[in-house]
């Protein structure tokens, strides 16, 4: 009997999203029947693992499974499990609302992809927000849920049309699990050639989207035996876990369907990668990188890892343990033959074999990387291409995370230069170096635009050496890490002493210190709240002047990013470089010598570093004060 029955409405976010599920054009809606397939199987995985960590659970593991119930009458099709199932405040949590960051960008996408009928774009998009449950409203005009949670005594009622609202109930008694039935649209003739409550239909698609779900699928069917028409329950899947049977067994076709369902995607993977290790320690791993990053690549709660089974039983969901941060794209399957079953994700963090397992993984995903780079194939440098610029930025961090493969990763980065179309790797970089060439040059910025048009640019610009153009927030911090490549040590430009033409006349440049001293002097003096120094440049052709930092200093744009995380830094000066041969150096420095204490030399050197900040995209300590100056100033030229 139903208690405490209550409408709700939907959040939102999940009506908007149920509108466009609704109402949006797919090329295949049998996806729904894998989408609700894999969560059933999901439920039974963590019943287990429930099972595990509580002790005194009182829940039977004897015979884990799916049913699958058709009714051709009334037109239903019902996906029953018998697993962890949900509690009436899970079932709120869960289907009324979209508790997860990203649902306005997922929204809008979809918008896009169904404004430009782009069906795939869509299916992959809904798939990447993991929302599967939801496809169910693709073929049913009301979707009813019936669960109990394991342990509790009472269920949950859910119901809904897919509109603007839900209703939810207390049951007294239903089975433990969850029930999910859905009451299908009329069929249409010109849309369908089959239906979804007819046996073969069902069966197909089981076959051809989850035959290797690890837990049995059952139906009861109807079979002519001895001219009499009998009953009896058939397993649909085979349940052959992909990663133990040979290579030549397994298409692609079916590692693809492995992944989107262990990944929830809806896209096929980028690449497939398999892995065993015999000896003393035992295991086999079946990875796929995906061929778009998830919306919740760079977010800080998100979870990420691969499967682990111990000996084919499933031990865990997301098992970060056995793949680097960096790495947290990476979806797969690692089964183990010499784990506990009762493992703790405590131990594995301190387990010796779990760790060279991991280390293992990344080198071999890194070695697969670095297989398309070296692959003469267009095909190979697609693969490249798009896996770098879909997670290059995540990679980079391993950077500074993982030493020991720091070279590995450096020798499949590319990285954006003043001379590459597109990106370049560090070997081409270096392939390219004059032989009067010494290090690895380098500018960090904010944009690309903004690194280019730095005045830092323009002596290795005249010279023609390449420099890297470094934009993402984590090159900060790797640089400084790596600290070489191939024996070349990564310099910035921007940063301590840089002295592009050796063969310079050094008694030239002692006269122009000695020219310039009285300047540089005064100029220290005048901005000495701003700079630690003040110096004649090397760096600067057609520029006045430059702020830059010394060699063991944080950059700017560090230190901003510092400060946004909450850690308070203390004040790091830098130093203004001046060229010599810049006519309004020229002019300051006659100026200075003719009148020394007029109040307008004063205000030209603190336009003069204002300019410079702003020439390498900083911002002013006070910028009316600056639009004042330069005002006046612009003013009394005309």
């Amino acid at each position: 009997m139903s208690t405490q029955v209550e409408t709700r409405e939907f959040q939102a976010e999940a009506r908007q999203l149920l509108q466009l599920m609704v109402h949006s054009i797919y090329s295949d809606k049998d996806v729904f029947l894998r989408e609700l397939i894999s969560n059933a199987s999901d439920a039974l995985d963590k019943l287990r693992l429930e099972s595990f960590a509580d002790k005194d659970l009182d829940v039977d593991l004897s015979d884990l499974h799916i049913e699958l119930v058709a009714d051709p009458q009334e037109r239903t099709l019902t996906i029953r499990d018998n697993g962890i199932g949900m509690s009436r405040d899970e079932v709120v949590n869960l289907i009324g609302t979209i508790a997860k960051s990203g649902t306005a960008e997922l929204l809008g996408k979809l918008r896009e992809a169904k404004e430009s009928t782009d069906a795939a774009g869509v299916q992959e998009l809904i798939g990447q927000f993991g929302i599967g449950f939801y496809s169910a409203f693709m073929v049913a005009d009301t979707v009813t849920v019936l669960t109990r949670k394991a342990g509790e005594t009472t269920a949950t009622r859910w119901e809904s049309s897919g509109e603007g609202s839900y209703t939810i109930a207390t049951e007294d008694t239903a089975p433990q699990g969850t029930a999910v039935t859905l009451h299908l649209k009329p069929a249409d003739a010109e849309d369908r050639l089959f239906d979804y409550t007819q046996v073969s239909t069902i069966r197909g698609i089981v076959q051809r989207y989850s035959d290797f779900i690890s837990h049995p699928i059952r139906m009861e069917v109807e079979r002519t035996k001895d001219e009499e028409t009998v009953r009896e329950v058939e397993t649909l899947n085979s349940m052959k876990a992909l990663w133990a049977r040979p290579r030549g067994e397994v298409s692609d076709a079916e590692y693809h369907e492995f992944y989107k369902h262990i990944s929830h995607d809806w896209a096929d993977p980028l690449e497939t990668i398999r892995l065993s290790a015999e000896g003393t320690f035992e295991y086999q791993a079946l990875l796929f990188i995906p061929s778009r990053a998830p919306f919740d690549l760079f977010t800080r709660d998100a979870k990420h890892g691969v499967q682990l089974y111990v000996k084919r039983v499933f031990i865990m969901e997301d098992c970060a343990s056995l793949m680097p941060e960096y790495l947290r794209f990476v979806k797969g399957v690692v089964d183990a033959q010499d784990l506990s079953l009762n493992v703790s994700r405590e131990i594995l963090q301190q387990d010796r074999q779990i760790q060279l397992m991991q280390r293992r993984l990344a080198k071999k995903v890194l070695a697969t990387v670095k297989s398309w780079l070296d692959s003469d194939a267009e095909a190979d440098a697609e693969k490249y291409r798009s896996f770098w610029s879909e997670f290059g930025t995540a990679v980079k961090e391993g950077l500074v995370t993982d030493a020991d493969n720091r070279d590995a990763i450096l020798g499949i980065a590319s990285f954006e230069s003043t001379k590459a179309e597109g990106q370049t790797t560090l070997r081409d970089y270096l392939e390219r170096m004059p032989d009067d060439q010494e290090h690895i040059y380098y500018l960090t910025g904010r944009s690309r635009a903004v690194a280019e048009n730095s005045p830092h640019m323009e002596a290795f610009r005249d010279k023609g050496w390449e420099v890297l153009i470094l934009t993402d927030p984590v090159d900060e911090m790797w640089v400084d890490a790596a600290g070489e490549f191939d024996g070349k040590k990564f310099q910035s430009i921007a940063k301590g002493e840089v002295n592009v033409d050796k063969d310079a006349d050094k008694d030239l440049e002692q006269q122009r210190e000695e020219e310039f001293s009285g300047l540089l002097g005064w100029l220290g003096e005048q901005l000495a709240e701003q700079v630690k120094q003040v110096r004649l440049s090397a760096r600067l052709t057609t520029s006045p002047a430059c702020i830059v930092g010394d060699e063991h200093d944080l950059t700017p744009q560090l230190i901003r990013m510092y400060q946004a995380m909450g850690q308070p830094l203390p004040d790091i000066k830098r130093i203004l470089e001046v060229n010599p041969d810049h006519a309004l150096v020229k002019a300051l420095r006659e100026a200075h010598s003719e009148r020394p204490d007029d109040p307008k030399l004063a205000e030209a050197a603190e336009l003069l570093y204002g300019t410079t900040v702003l020439a390498e995209g900083g911002e002013l300590a006070d910028p009316p004060r600056f639009a004042r100056l330069l005002a006046d100033r612009l003013a009394s030229g005309l």
